[in-house]
């Protein structure tokens, strides 16, 4: 087995295109391993080489520095005046010259060096190209394919890169199977073992509000914007919005004509997550009633102090006002950031009869532990992936 220059040449094209990188990057890259083919054939791992390749005419030129001496003891990185000034007769002793070597093809062992060069820097550079083109990336909605499903975590494939989203990051209600096309939100990218680590997302807030951003076009120009959401992802989602133009409707232009905009996306994350907008508001109490909609409130009482809230409501609107399994109060809660208690009253004496309900808003995770819950799913991706 020897390596042939010209055929070398005649694949860096090929692998330029195959693996998505820019020609000069393979084009380095072989010249690197072509120099740890020489050295591993003609010269020693200490010489200084410089090497270029003439991608037109399948040519290399390679060139050795050797220090000029009176009487040489290392050819290697050796060379006598008298052979020195027959290549260049302006110079002199202990000084240093490029001598031109004539080299067209190497042996067996120096082409398998060229080969694990070739294929370990071909990877790496393949990673950084792939790490450099999704970090800029995140925070947008990409297009995917489910390629497999293991212990509960989906693998997706996005076209020039894999990308992981544990079962923290699903729809609950969701079931994937390989093949399935799917959108998914990028989330975190990090430099792991085995090249770049992906986490997508579809059921962080985020996903929502891009999906929102694709469908409402008054977003880009600043016309309305969403200022917070609250979600369950797969079961509800309430999502506060407001308009920075006077006479537009923030409700009417996220819902769309005959709801074309707010379908749009609950197709998208699934026909059973119901999503509620309704108007952001600087009254903390309007905030609130607004935030339980379509509760009929009676008194909001402020405790802003503690971040506490208390809401009358009639009997009649208990069950509306805490929604299926408490999630109207709970989404209500974390929307506005205040805990909320609902309390019923009695329609003639306005007495309060009943405490129902008691909700705290969820404390935000700080970003380490943001960043370290999603370190361990790439741990768990990258060990299932050595293994």
């Amino acid at each position: 087995m020897e390596l042939d220059v010209k055929q070398v040449v005649l694949a860096i094209k090929t692998i330029a295109e195959e693996k998505n990188l820019p020609e000069n990057i393979v084009q380095e890259i072989v010249e690197q391993a072509l120099i740890a083919a020489y050295r591993k054939d003609y010269g020693d791992r200490d010489q200084e080489i410089r090497l270029n390749l003439n991608l037109n005419k399948g040519d290399i030129d390679i060139y050795v520095t050797k220090k000029i001496v009176e009487e040489v003891s290392d050819p290697q990185s050796e060379i006598s005046l008298k052979e020195a000034q027959r290549l260049n007769k302006d110079v002199e002793l202990d000084q240093e010259i490029e001598v031109h070597q004539n080299i067209t093809s190497f042996g067996r062992v120096a082409a398998q060096t060229a080969k694990q060069v070739i294929l370990q820097k071909i990877r790496e550079s393949e990673r950084e190209v792939i790490f450099s083109e999704y970090e800029n990336k995140i925070g947008s909605v990409l297009n995917a394919n489910v390629s497999r499903i293991e212990n509960g975590m989906v693998k997706v494939d996005l076209g020039k890169a894999q990308a992981i989203m544990p079962r923290s990051e699903q729809i609950q209600s969701e079931h994937y199977y390989p093949g399935q096309r799917i959108k998914v939100y990028l989330k975190e990218i990090s430099r792991g073992f085995r090249g770049p680590e992906l986490v997508v997302s579809r059921g962080c807030n985020e996903f929502i509000a891009k999906l929102f951003q694709n469908e409402v076009p008054e977003m880009e120009n600043g016309a309305v914007e969403i200022k917070a959401i609250a979600r369950e992802a797969g079961v509800r989602s309430k999502i506060a919005v407001i308009s920075n133009v006077q006479g537009v409707d923030p409700v009417g232009t996220f819902v769309g004509g005959h709801g074309t905009r707010v379908n749009a996306v609950t197709s998208e994350v699934g026909e059973q997550e119901k999503i509620d907008i309704i108007v952001y508001d600087e009254d903390p109490k309007q905030y609130i009633r607004n935030a339980l909609s379509p509760t009929e409130i009676k008194k909001v009482e402020l405790n802003e102090k503690e971040k506490r809230a208390t809401i009358h409501v009639n009997e009649d609107q208990l069950s509306i006002a805490i929604g299926k399994s408490g999630q109207n109060v709970r989404l209500a809660s974390k929307l506005t950031g205040y805990e909320l208690e609902i309390k019923a009253v009695d329609k003639t004496a306005d007495n309060v009869t009943e405490t129902v309900e008691k909700i705290k808003p969820p404390k935000l995770k700080k970003k380490s532990e943001l960043e370290s819950s999603l370190l361990e799913a790439i741990e768990e991706h990258s060990d299932e992936n050595h293994n």
